[in-house]
């Protein structure tokens, strides 16, 4: 158990390329923000993405940074067994349901009910699902799995907010915030190629790890809706939430890590140092 007092943040970046400005942005953000406790979560649960390369290049950029976090690090891949239970239990609740559908699919039946391609619904994550594997039976069901269908697992989000209530969630600027997780629609929990979602993995991580604080960009606001439901759902604890600005381009886009000449490995090449570098991410020590 964490003391009352003390404050847990975490930087959890996916490796899949080398860290960039904005990157070093939220992990200065987040030690900033500990009391006694940074942690660092390798966030591997793509694994057709995910290089061991990248998670080493990570630690050393971080080092570099002057970073220091508790060992060992989380790595997700290494604990798969925590988002199986916790499906189990979503599952065991009848809030689970198997989709058969592809993307391309999802997309005609929307277009075939009628809505011009301005008006197809949106969600923060894409597409909102139109429920068509929602309405199947048992047996329907069990006949697809049977013919080896590929399938993902959505969370029936009606069933989910019903059984949840209301809930609030606060965040250092935005203050507290009601959830409205349907926003959403039937979100994607599991894949078969992604035994756990973003959403369900990184939820069960912070009560997991202790995390009171979760620090991340603005980008990720939305997906907090979300998180609160999946707290209630599995009893988890709710952390204080503190979405930070994301930096920029020039041009105002948002830093990718395709723009090698902003990766900190790049500029540590160039021959920055870890202050200028500091400065240049806006978190100057």
């Amino acid at each position: 158990m964490t003391a009352a007092n003390q404050t847990v943040t975490r930087f959890a970046p996916s490796p899949t390329g080398f860290l960039h400005l904005g990157h070093a942005y939220s992990a200065l953000f987040a030690h900033e923000k500990a009391g006694n406790r940074f942690l660092l979560r390798i966030e591997d649960i793509d694994g057709g993405r995910a290089r061991p390369e990248f998670e080493a290049a990570i630690r050393e950029d971080l080092a570099w940074l002057g970073l220091r976090w508790e060992e060992p690090a989380r790595r997700q891949s290494d604990h798969m067994d925590d988002y199986r239970a916790a499906l189990d239990r979503l599952d065991a609740r009848g809030l689970l349901y198997p989709c058969f559908c592809t993307r391309k699919e999802i997309r005609a039946e929307i277009e075939e009910s009628g809505f011009a391609p301005h008006d197809i619904p949106q969600g923060p994550d894409g597409l909102v699902y139109p429920g068509t594997c929602r309405a199947l039976t048992a047996k329907e069901r069990q006949q697809r799995r049977a013919e080896g269908k590929p399938f993902a697992l959505r969370l029936d989000m009606a069933k989910a907010v019903y059984a949840a209530g209301s809930l609030l969630w606060t965040d250092a600027d935005q203050g507290e915030t009601a959830a409205q997780p349907d926003i959403f629609g039937d979100v994607v929990l599991a894949r078969k190629d992604t035994p756990a979602s973003y959403h369900l993995a990184v939820t069960v991580d912070d009560h997991l790890q202790g995390v009171t604080l979760v620090t991340r960009g603005e980008d990720l606001f939305a997906a907090t809706h979300v998180h609160r439901l999946l707290q209630a759902l599995l009893e988890l604890d709710t952390p204080s939430y503190h979405h930070h600005k994301l930096l920029t381009t020039e041009g105002g886009e948002r830093l990718a890590k395709r723009d090698k000449s902003q990766t900190i490995r790049a500029l540590r090449q160039a021959g920055k140092t870890p202050e200028e570098v500091q400065a240049m991410a806006g978190m100057a020590p």
